[in-house]
C-alpha cells in the first residue's frame, strides 16, 4: 500500500465513518419521531398528542415503545459497529461508505417492522387504516432509495475501478 493510500484511509475512513454514524442516527430518530408523533399527529387530525394516546389507553390500546425502539436500536449499534471496524481495520473509506449505505437501504424494512405495531394500534383504536398518514414516511422511503442507487454506483464503480500494479 502507497503511503498516500494509507493517508487517505487514515484521514477519509474517520469521516466517512463520522458522516455514516450521524445519517443512520439521523433515519432511527426520525422514524421514532414518525412513529410516536407525527403519524399519530396526522392520522387523527385536530387531536393533541395526548388526546391521542389517552384514547388509545382508554379503549384497552397502547402505544407500544419498546419493540420499536429495539429494532431502531439495531441499526444504530449496527451503525457504531461499522464506524469503529471501519476506523480501527483502517478499511478503504468507500468500503465504509458502502456498508453505511447498505444500513440505510436496510432502513425501509427495519421502519416497517418498527411501525407495524404502533400503527396497528393505532388503526384498532380510531377504526382507520394501519397506514402511514404523515408524509414524513416518505422522506424515510426517499432515503432509502437514495441509498440503493447509491450503492449500485459505487459497487459498479469498485468493481471497474484498475486494480493497483504492484511493483516488487
Amino acid at each position: 500500500m502507497t503511503d498516500g493510500t494509507m493517508t487517505a484511509r487514515t484521514v477519509l475512513t474517520p469521516r466517512v465513518a463520522a458522516a455514516g454514524l450521524v445519517v443512520v442516527t439521523a433515519y432511527a430518530a426520525l422514524a421514532a419521531l414518525q412513529i410516536f408523533v407525527l403519524n399519530p399527529l396526522a392520522a387523527v387530525p385536530g387531536a393533541s398528542l395526548s388526546a391521542v394516546y389517552a384514547e388509545m389507553d382508554a379503549v384497552g390500546e397502547t402505544m407500544p415503545v419498546a419493540m420499536p425502539a429495539v429494532v431502531l436500536g439495531i441499526g444504530v449499534v449496527a451503525a457504531v459497529v461499522v464506524a469503529v471496524l471501519s476506523i480501527r481495520s483502517r478499511l478503504e473509506p468507500a468500503h465504509s461508505a458502502l456498508l453505511f449505505l447498505l444500513l440505510l437501504v436496510f432502513g425501509t424494512p427495519g421502519y416497517f417492522v418498527a411501525s407495524f405495531g404502533p400503527g396497528m394500534n393505532l388503526a384498532d383504536t380510531f377504526m382507520i387504516s394501519g397506514a402511514d398518514y404523515s408524509r414524513w414516511s416518505l422522506v424515510l422511503y426517499a432515503v432509502s432509495m437514495a441509498a440503493v442507487v447509491a450503492v449500485v454506483v459505487l459497487v459498479t464503480r469498485l468493481a471497474l475501478r484498475r486494480p493497483a500494479v504492484v511493483k516488487g
